[in-house]
């Protein structure tokens, strides 16, 4: 399995890196996980419609860039599905079984993802309805990704 993390802007807090460091050095027995970061769009405060659109547009066309026709595209969304840890686990392994090896997840920019990345997924996920920090949500994917493999397998994990 080869999973991508297409991802725009970028990390700072040390804290989350480590965190999420942590959890790659775990997936290595699992799956080759691969993060791609992309510098996000400078933009003023207040934005337009039609400026965030751009905005958003720009962004889109990097993280489009990043993706093969192949890969099965999971984008991030505040209005995306929600799903327990255990339906996240059985949508990858249904993916395994039936041949798709690649999965990108991805997570936009401050003003979320163009209508073409959302275009492109095969699926859409949320966290939750509140709004996180990308770099936090960074953290939370890595860690259910970890899960998940771990579900698969019938290993142990703490609940």
């Amino acid at each position: 399995m080869n999973i991508l993390i297409i991802t725009v802007g970028k990390l700072k807090e040390k804290y989350l890196k480590q965190g999420i460091d942590e959890y790659l050095k775990r997936l290595t027995p699992y799956a080759k996980i691969e993060v791609v970061e992309l510098p996000d769009e400078k933009a003023p405060e207040n934005l337009s419609e039609i400026e965030m659109e751009q905005i958003k547009g720009k962004e889109g066309e990097k993280i489009l860039s990043k993706i093969s026709d192949d890969t099965h595209v999971i984008a991030l969304a505040i209005e995306g599905k929600m799903k327990s840890s255990e339906q996240l686990a059985s949508d990858i392994d249904k993916l395994a079984t039936y041949g798709k090896s690649k999965i990108a997840f991805v997570i936009g920019g401050s003003l979320g993802l163009s209508k073409d990345v959302m275009k492109r997924a095969n699926d859409t996920l949320s966290f939750s309805k509140m709004t996180f920090p990308h770099q936090l949500m960074r953290l939370v994917l890595v860690e259910q990704i970890y899960r998940a493999f771990r579900i698969n397998r019938g290993e142990p994990y703490h609940k």
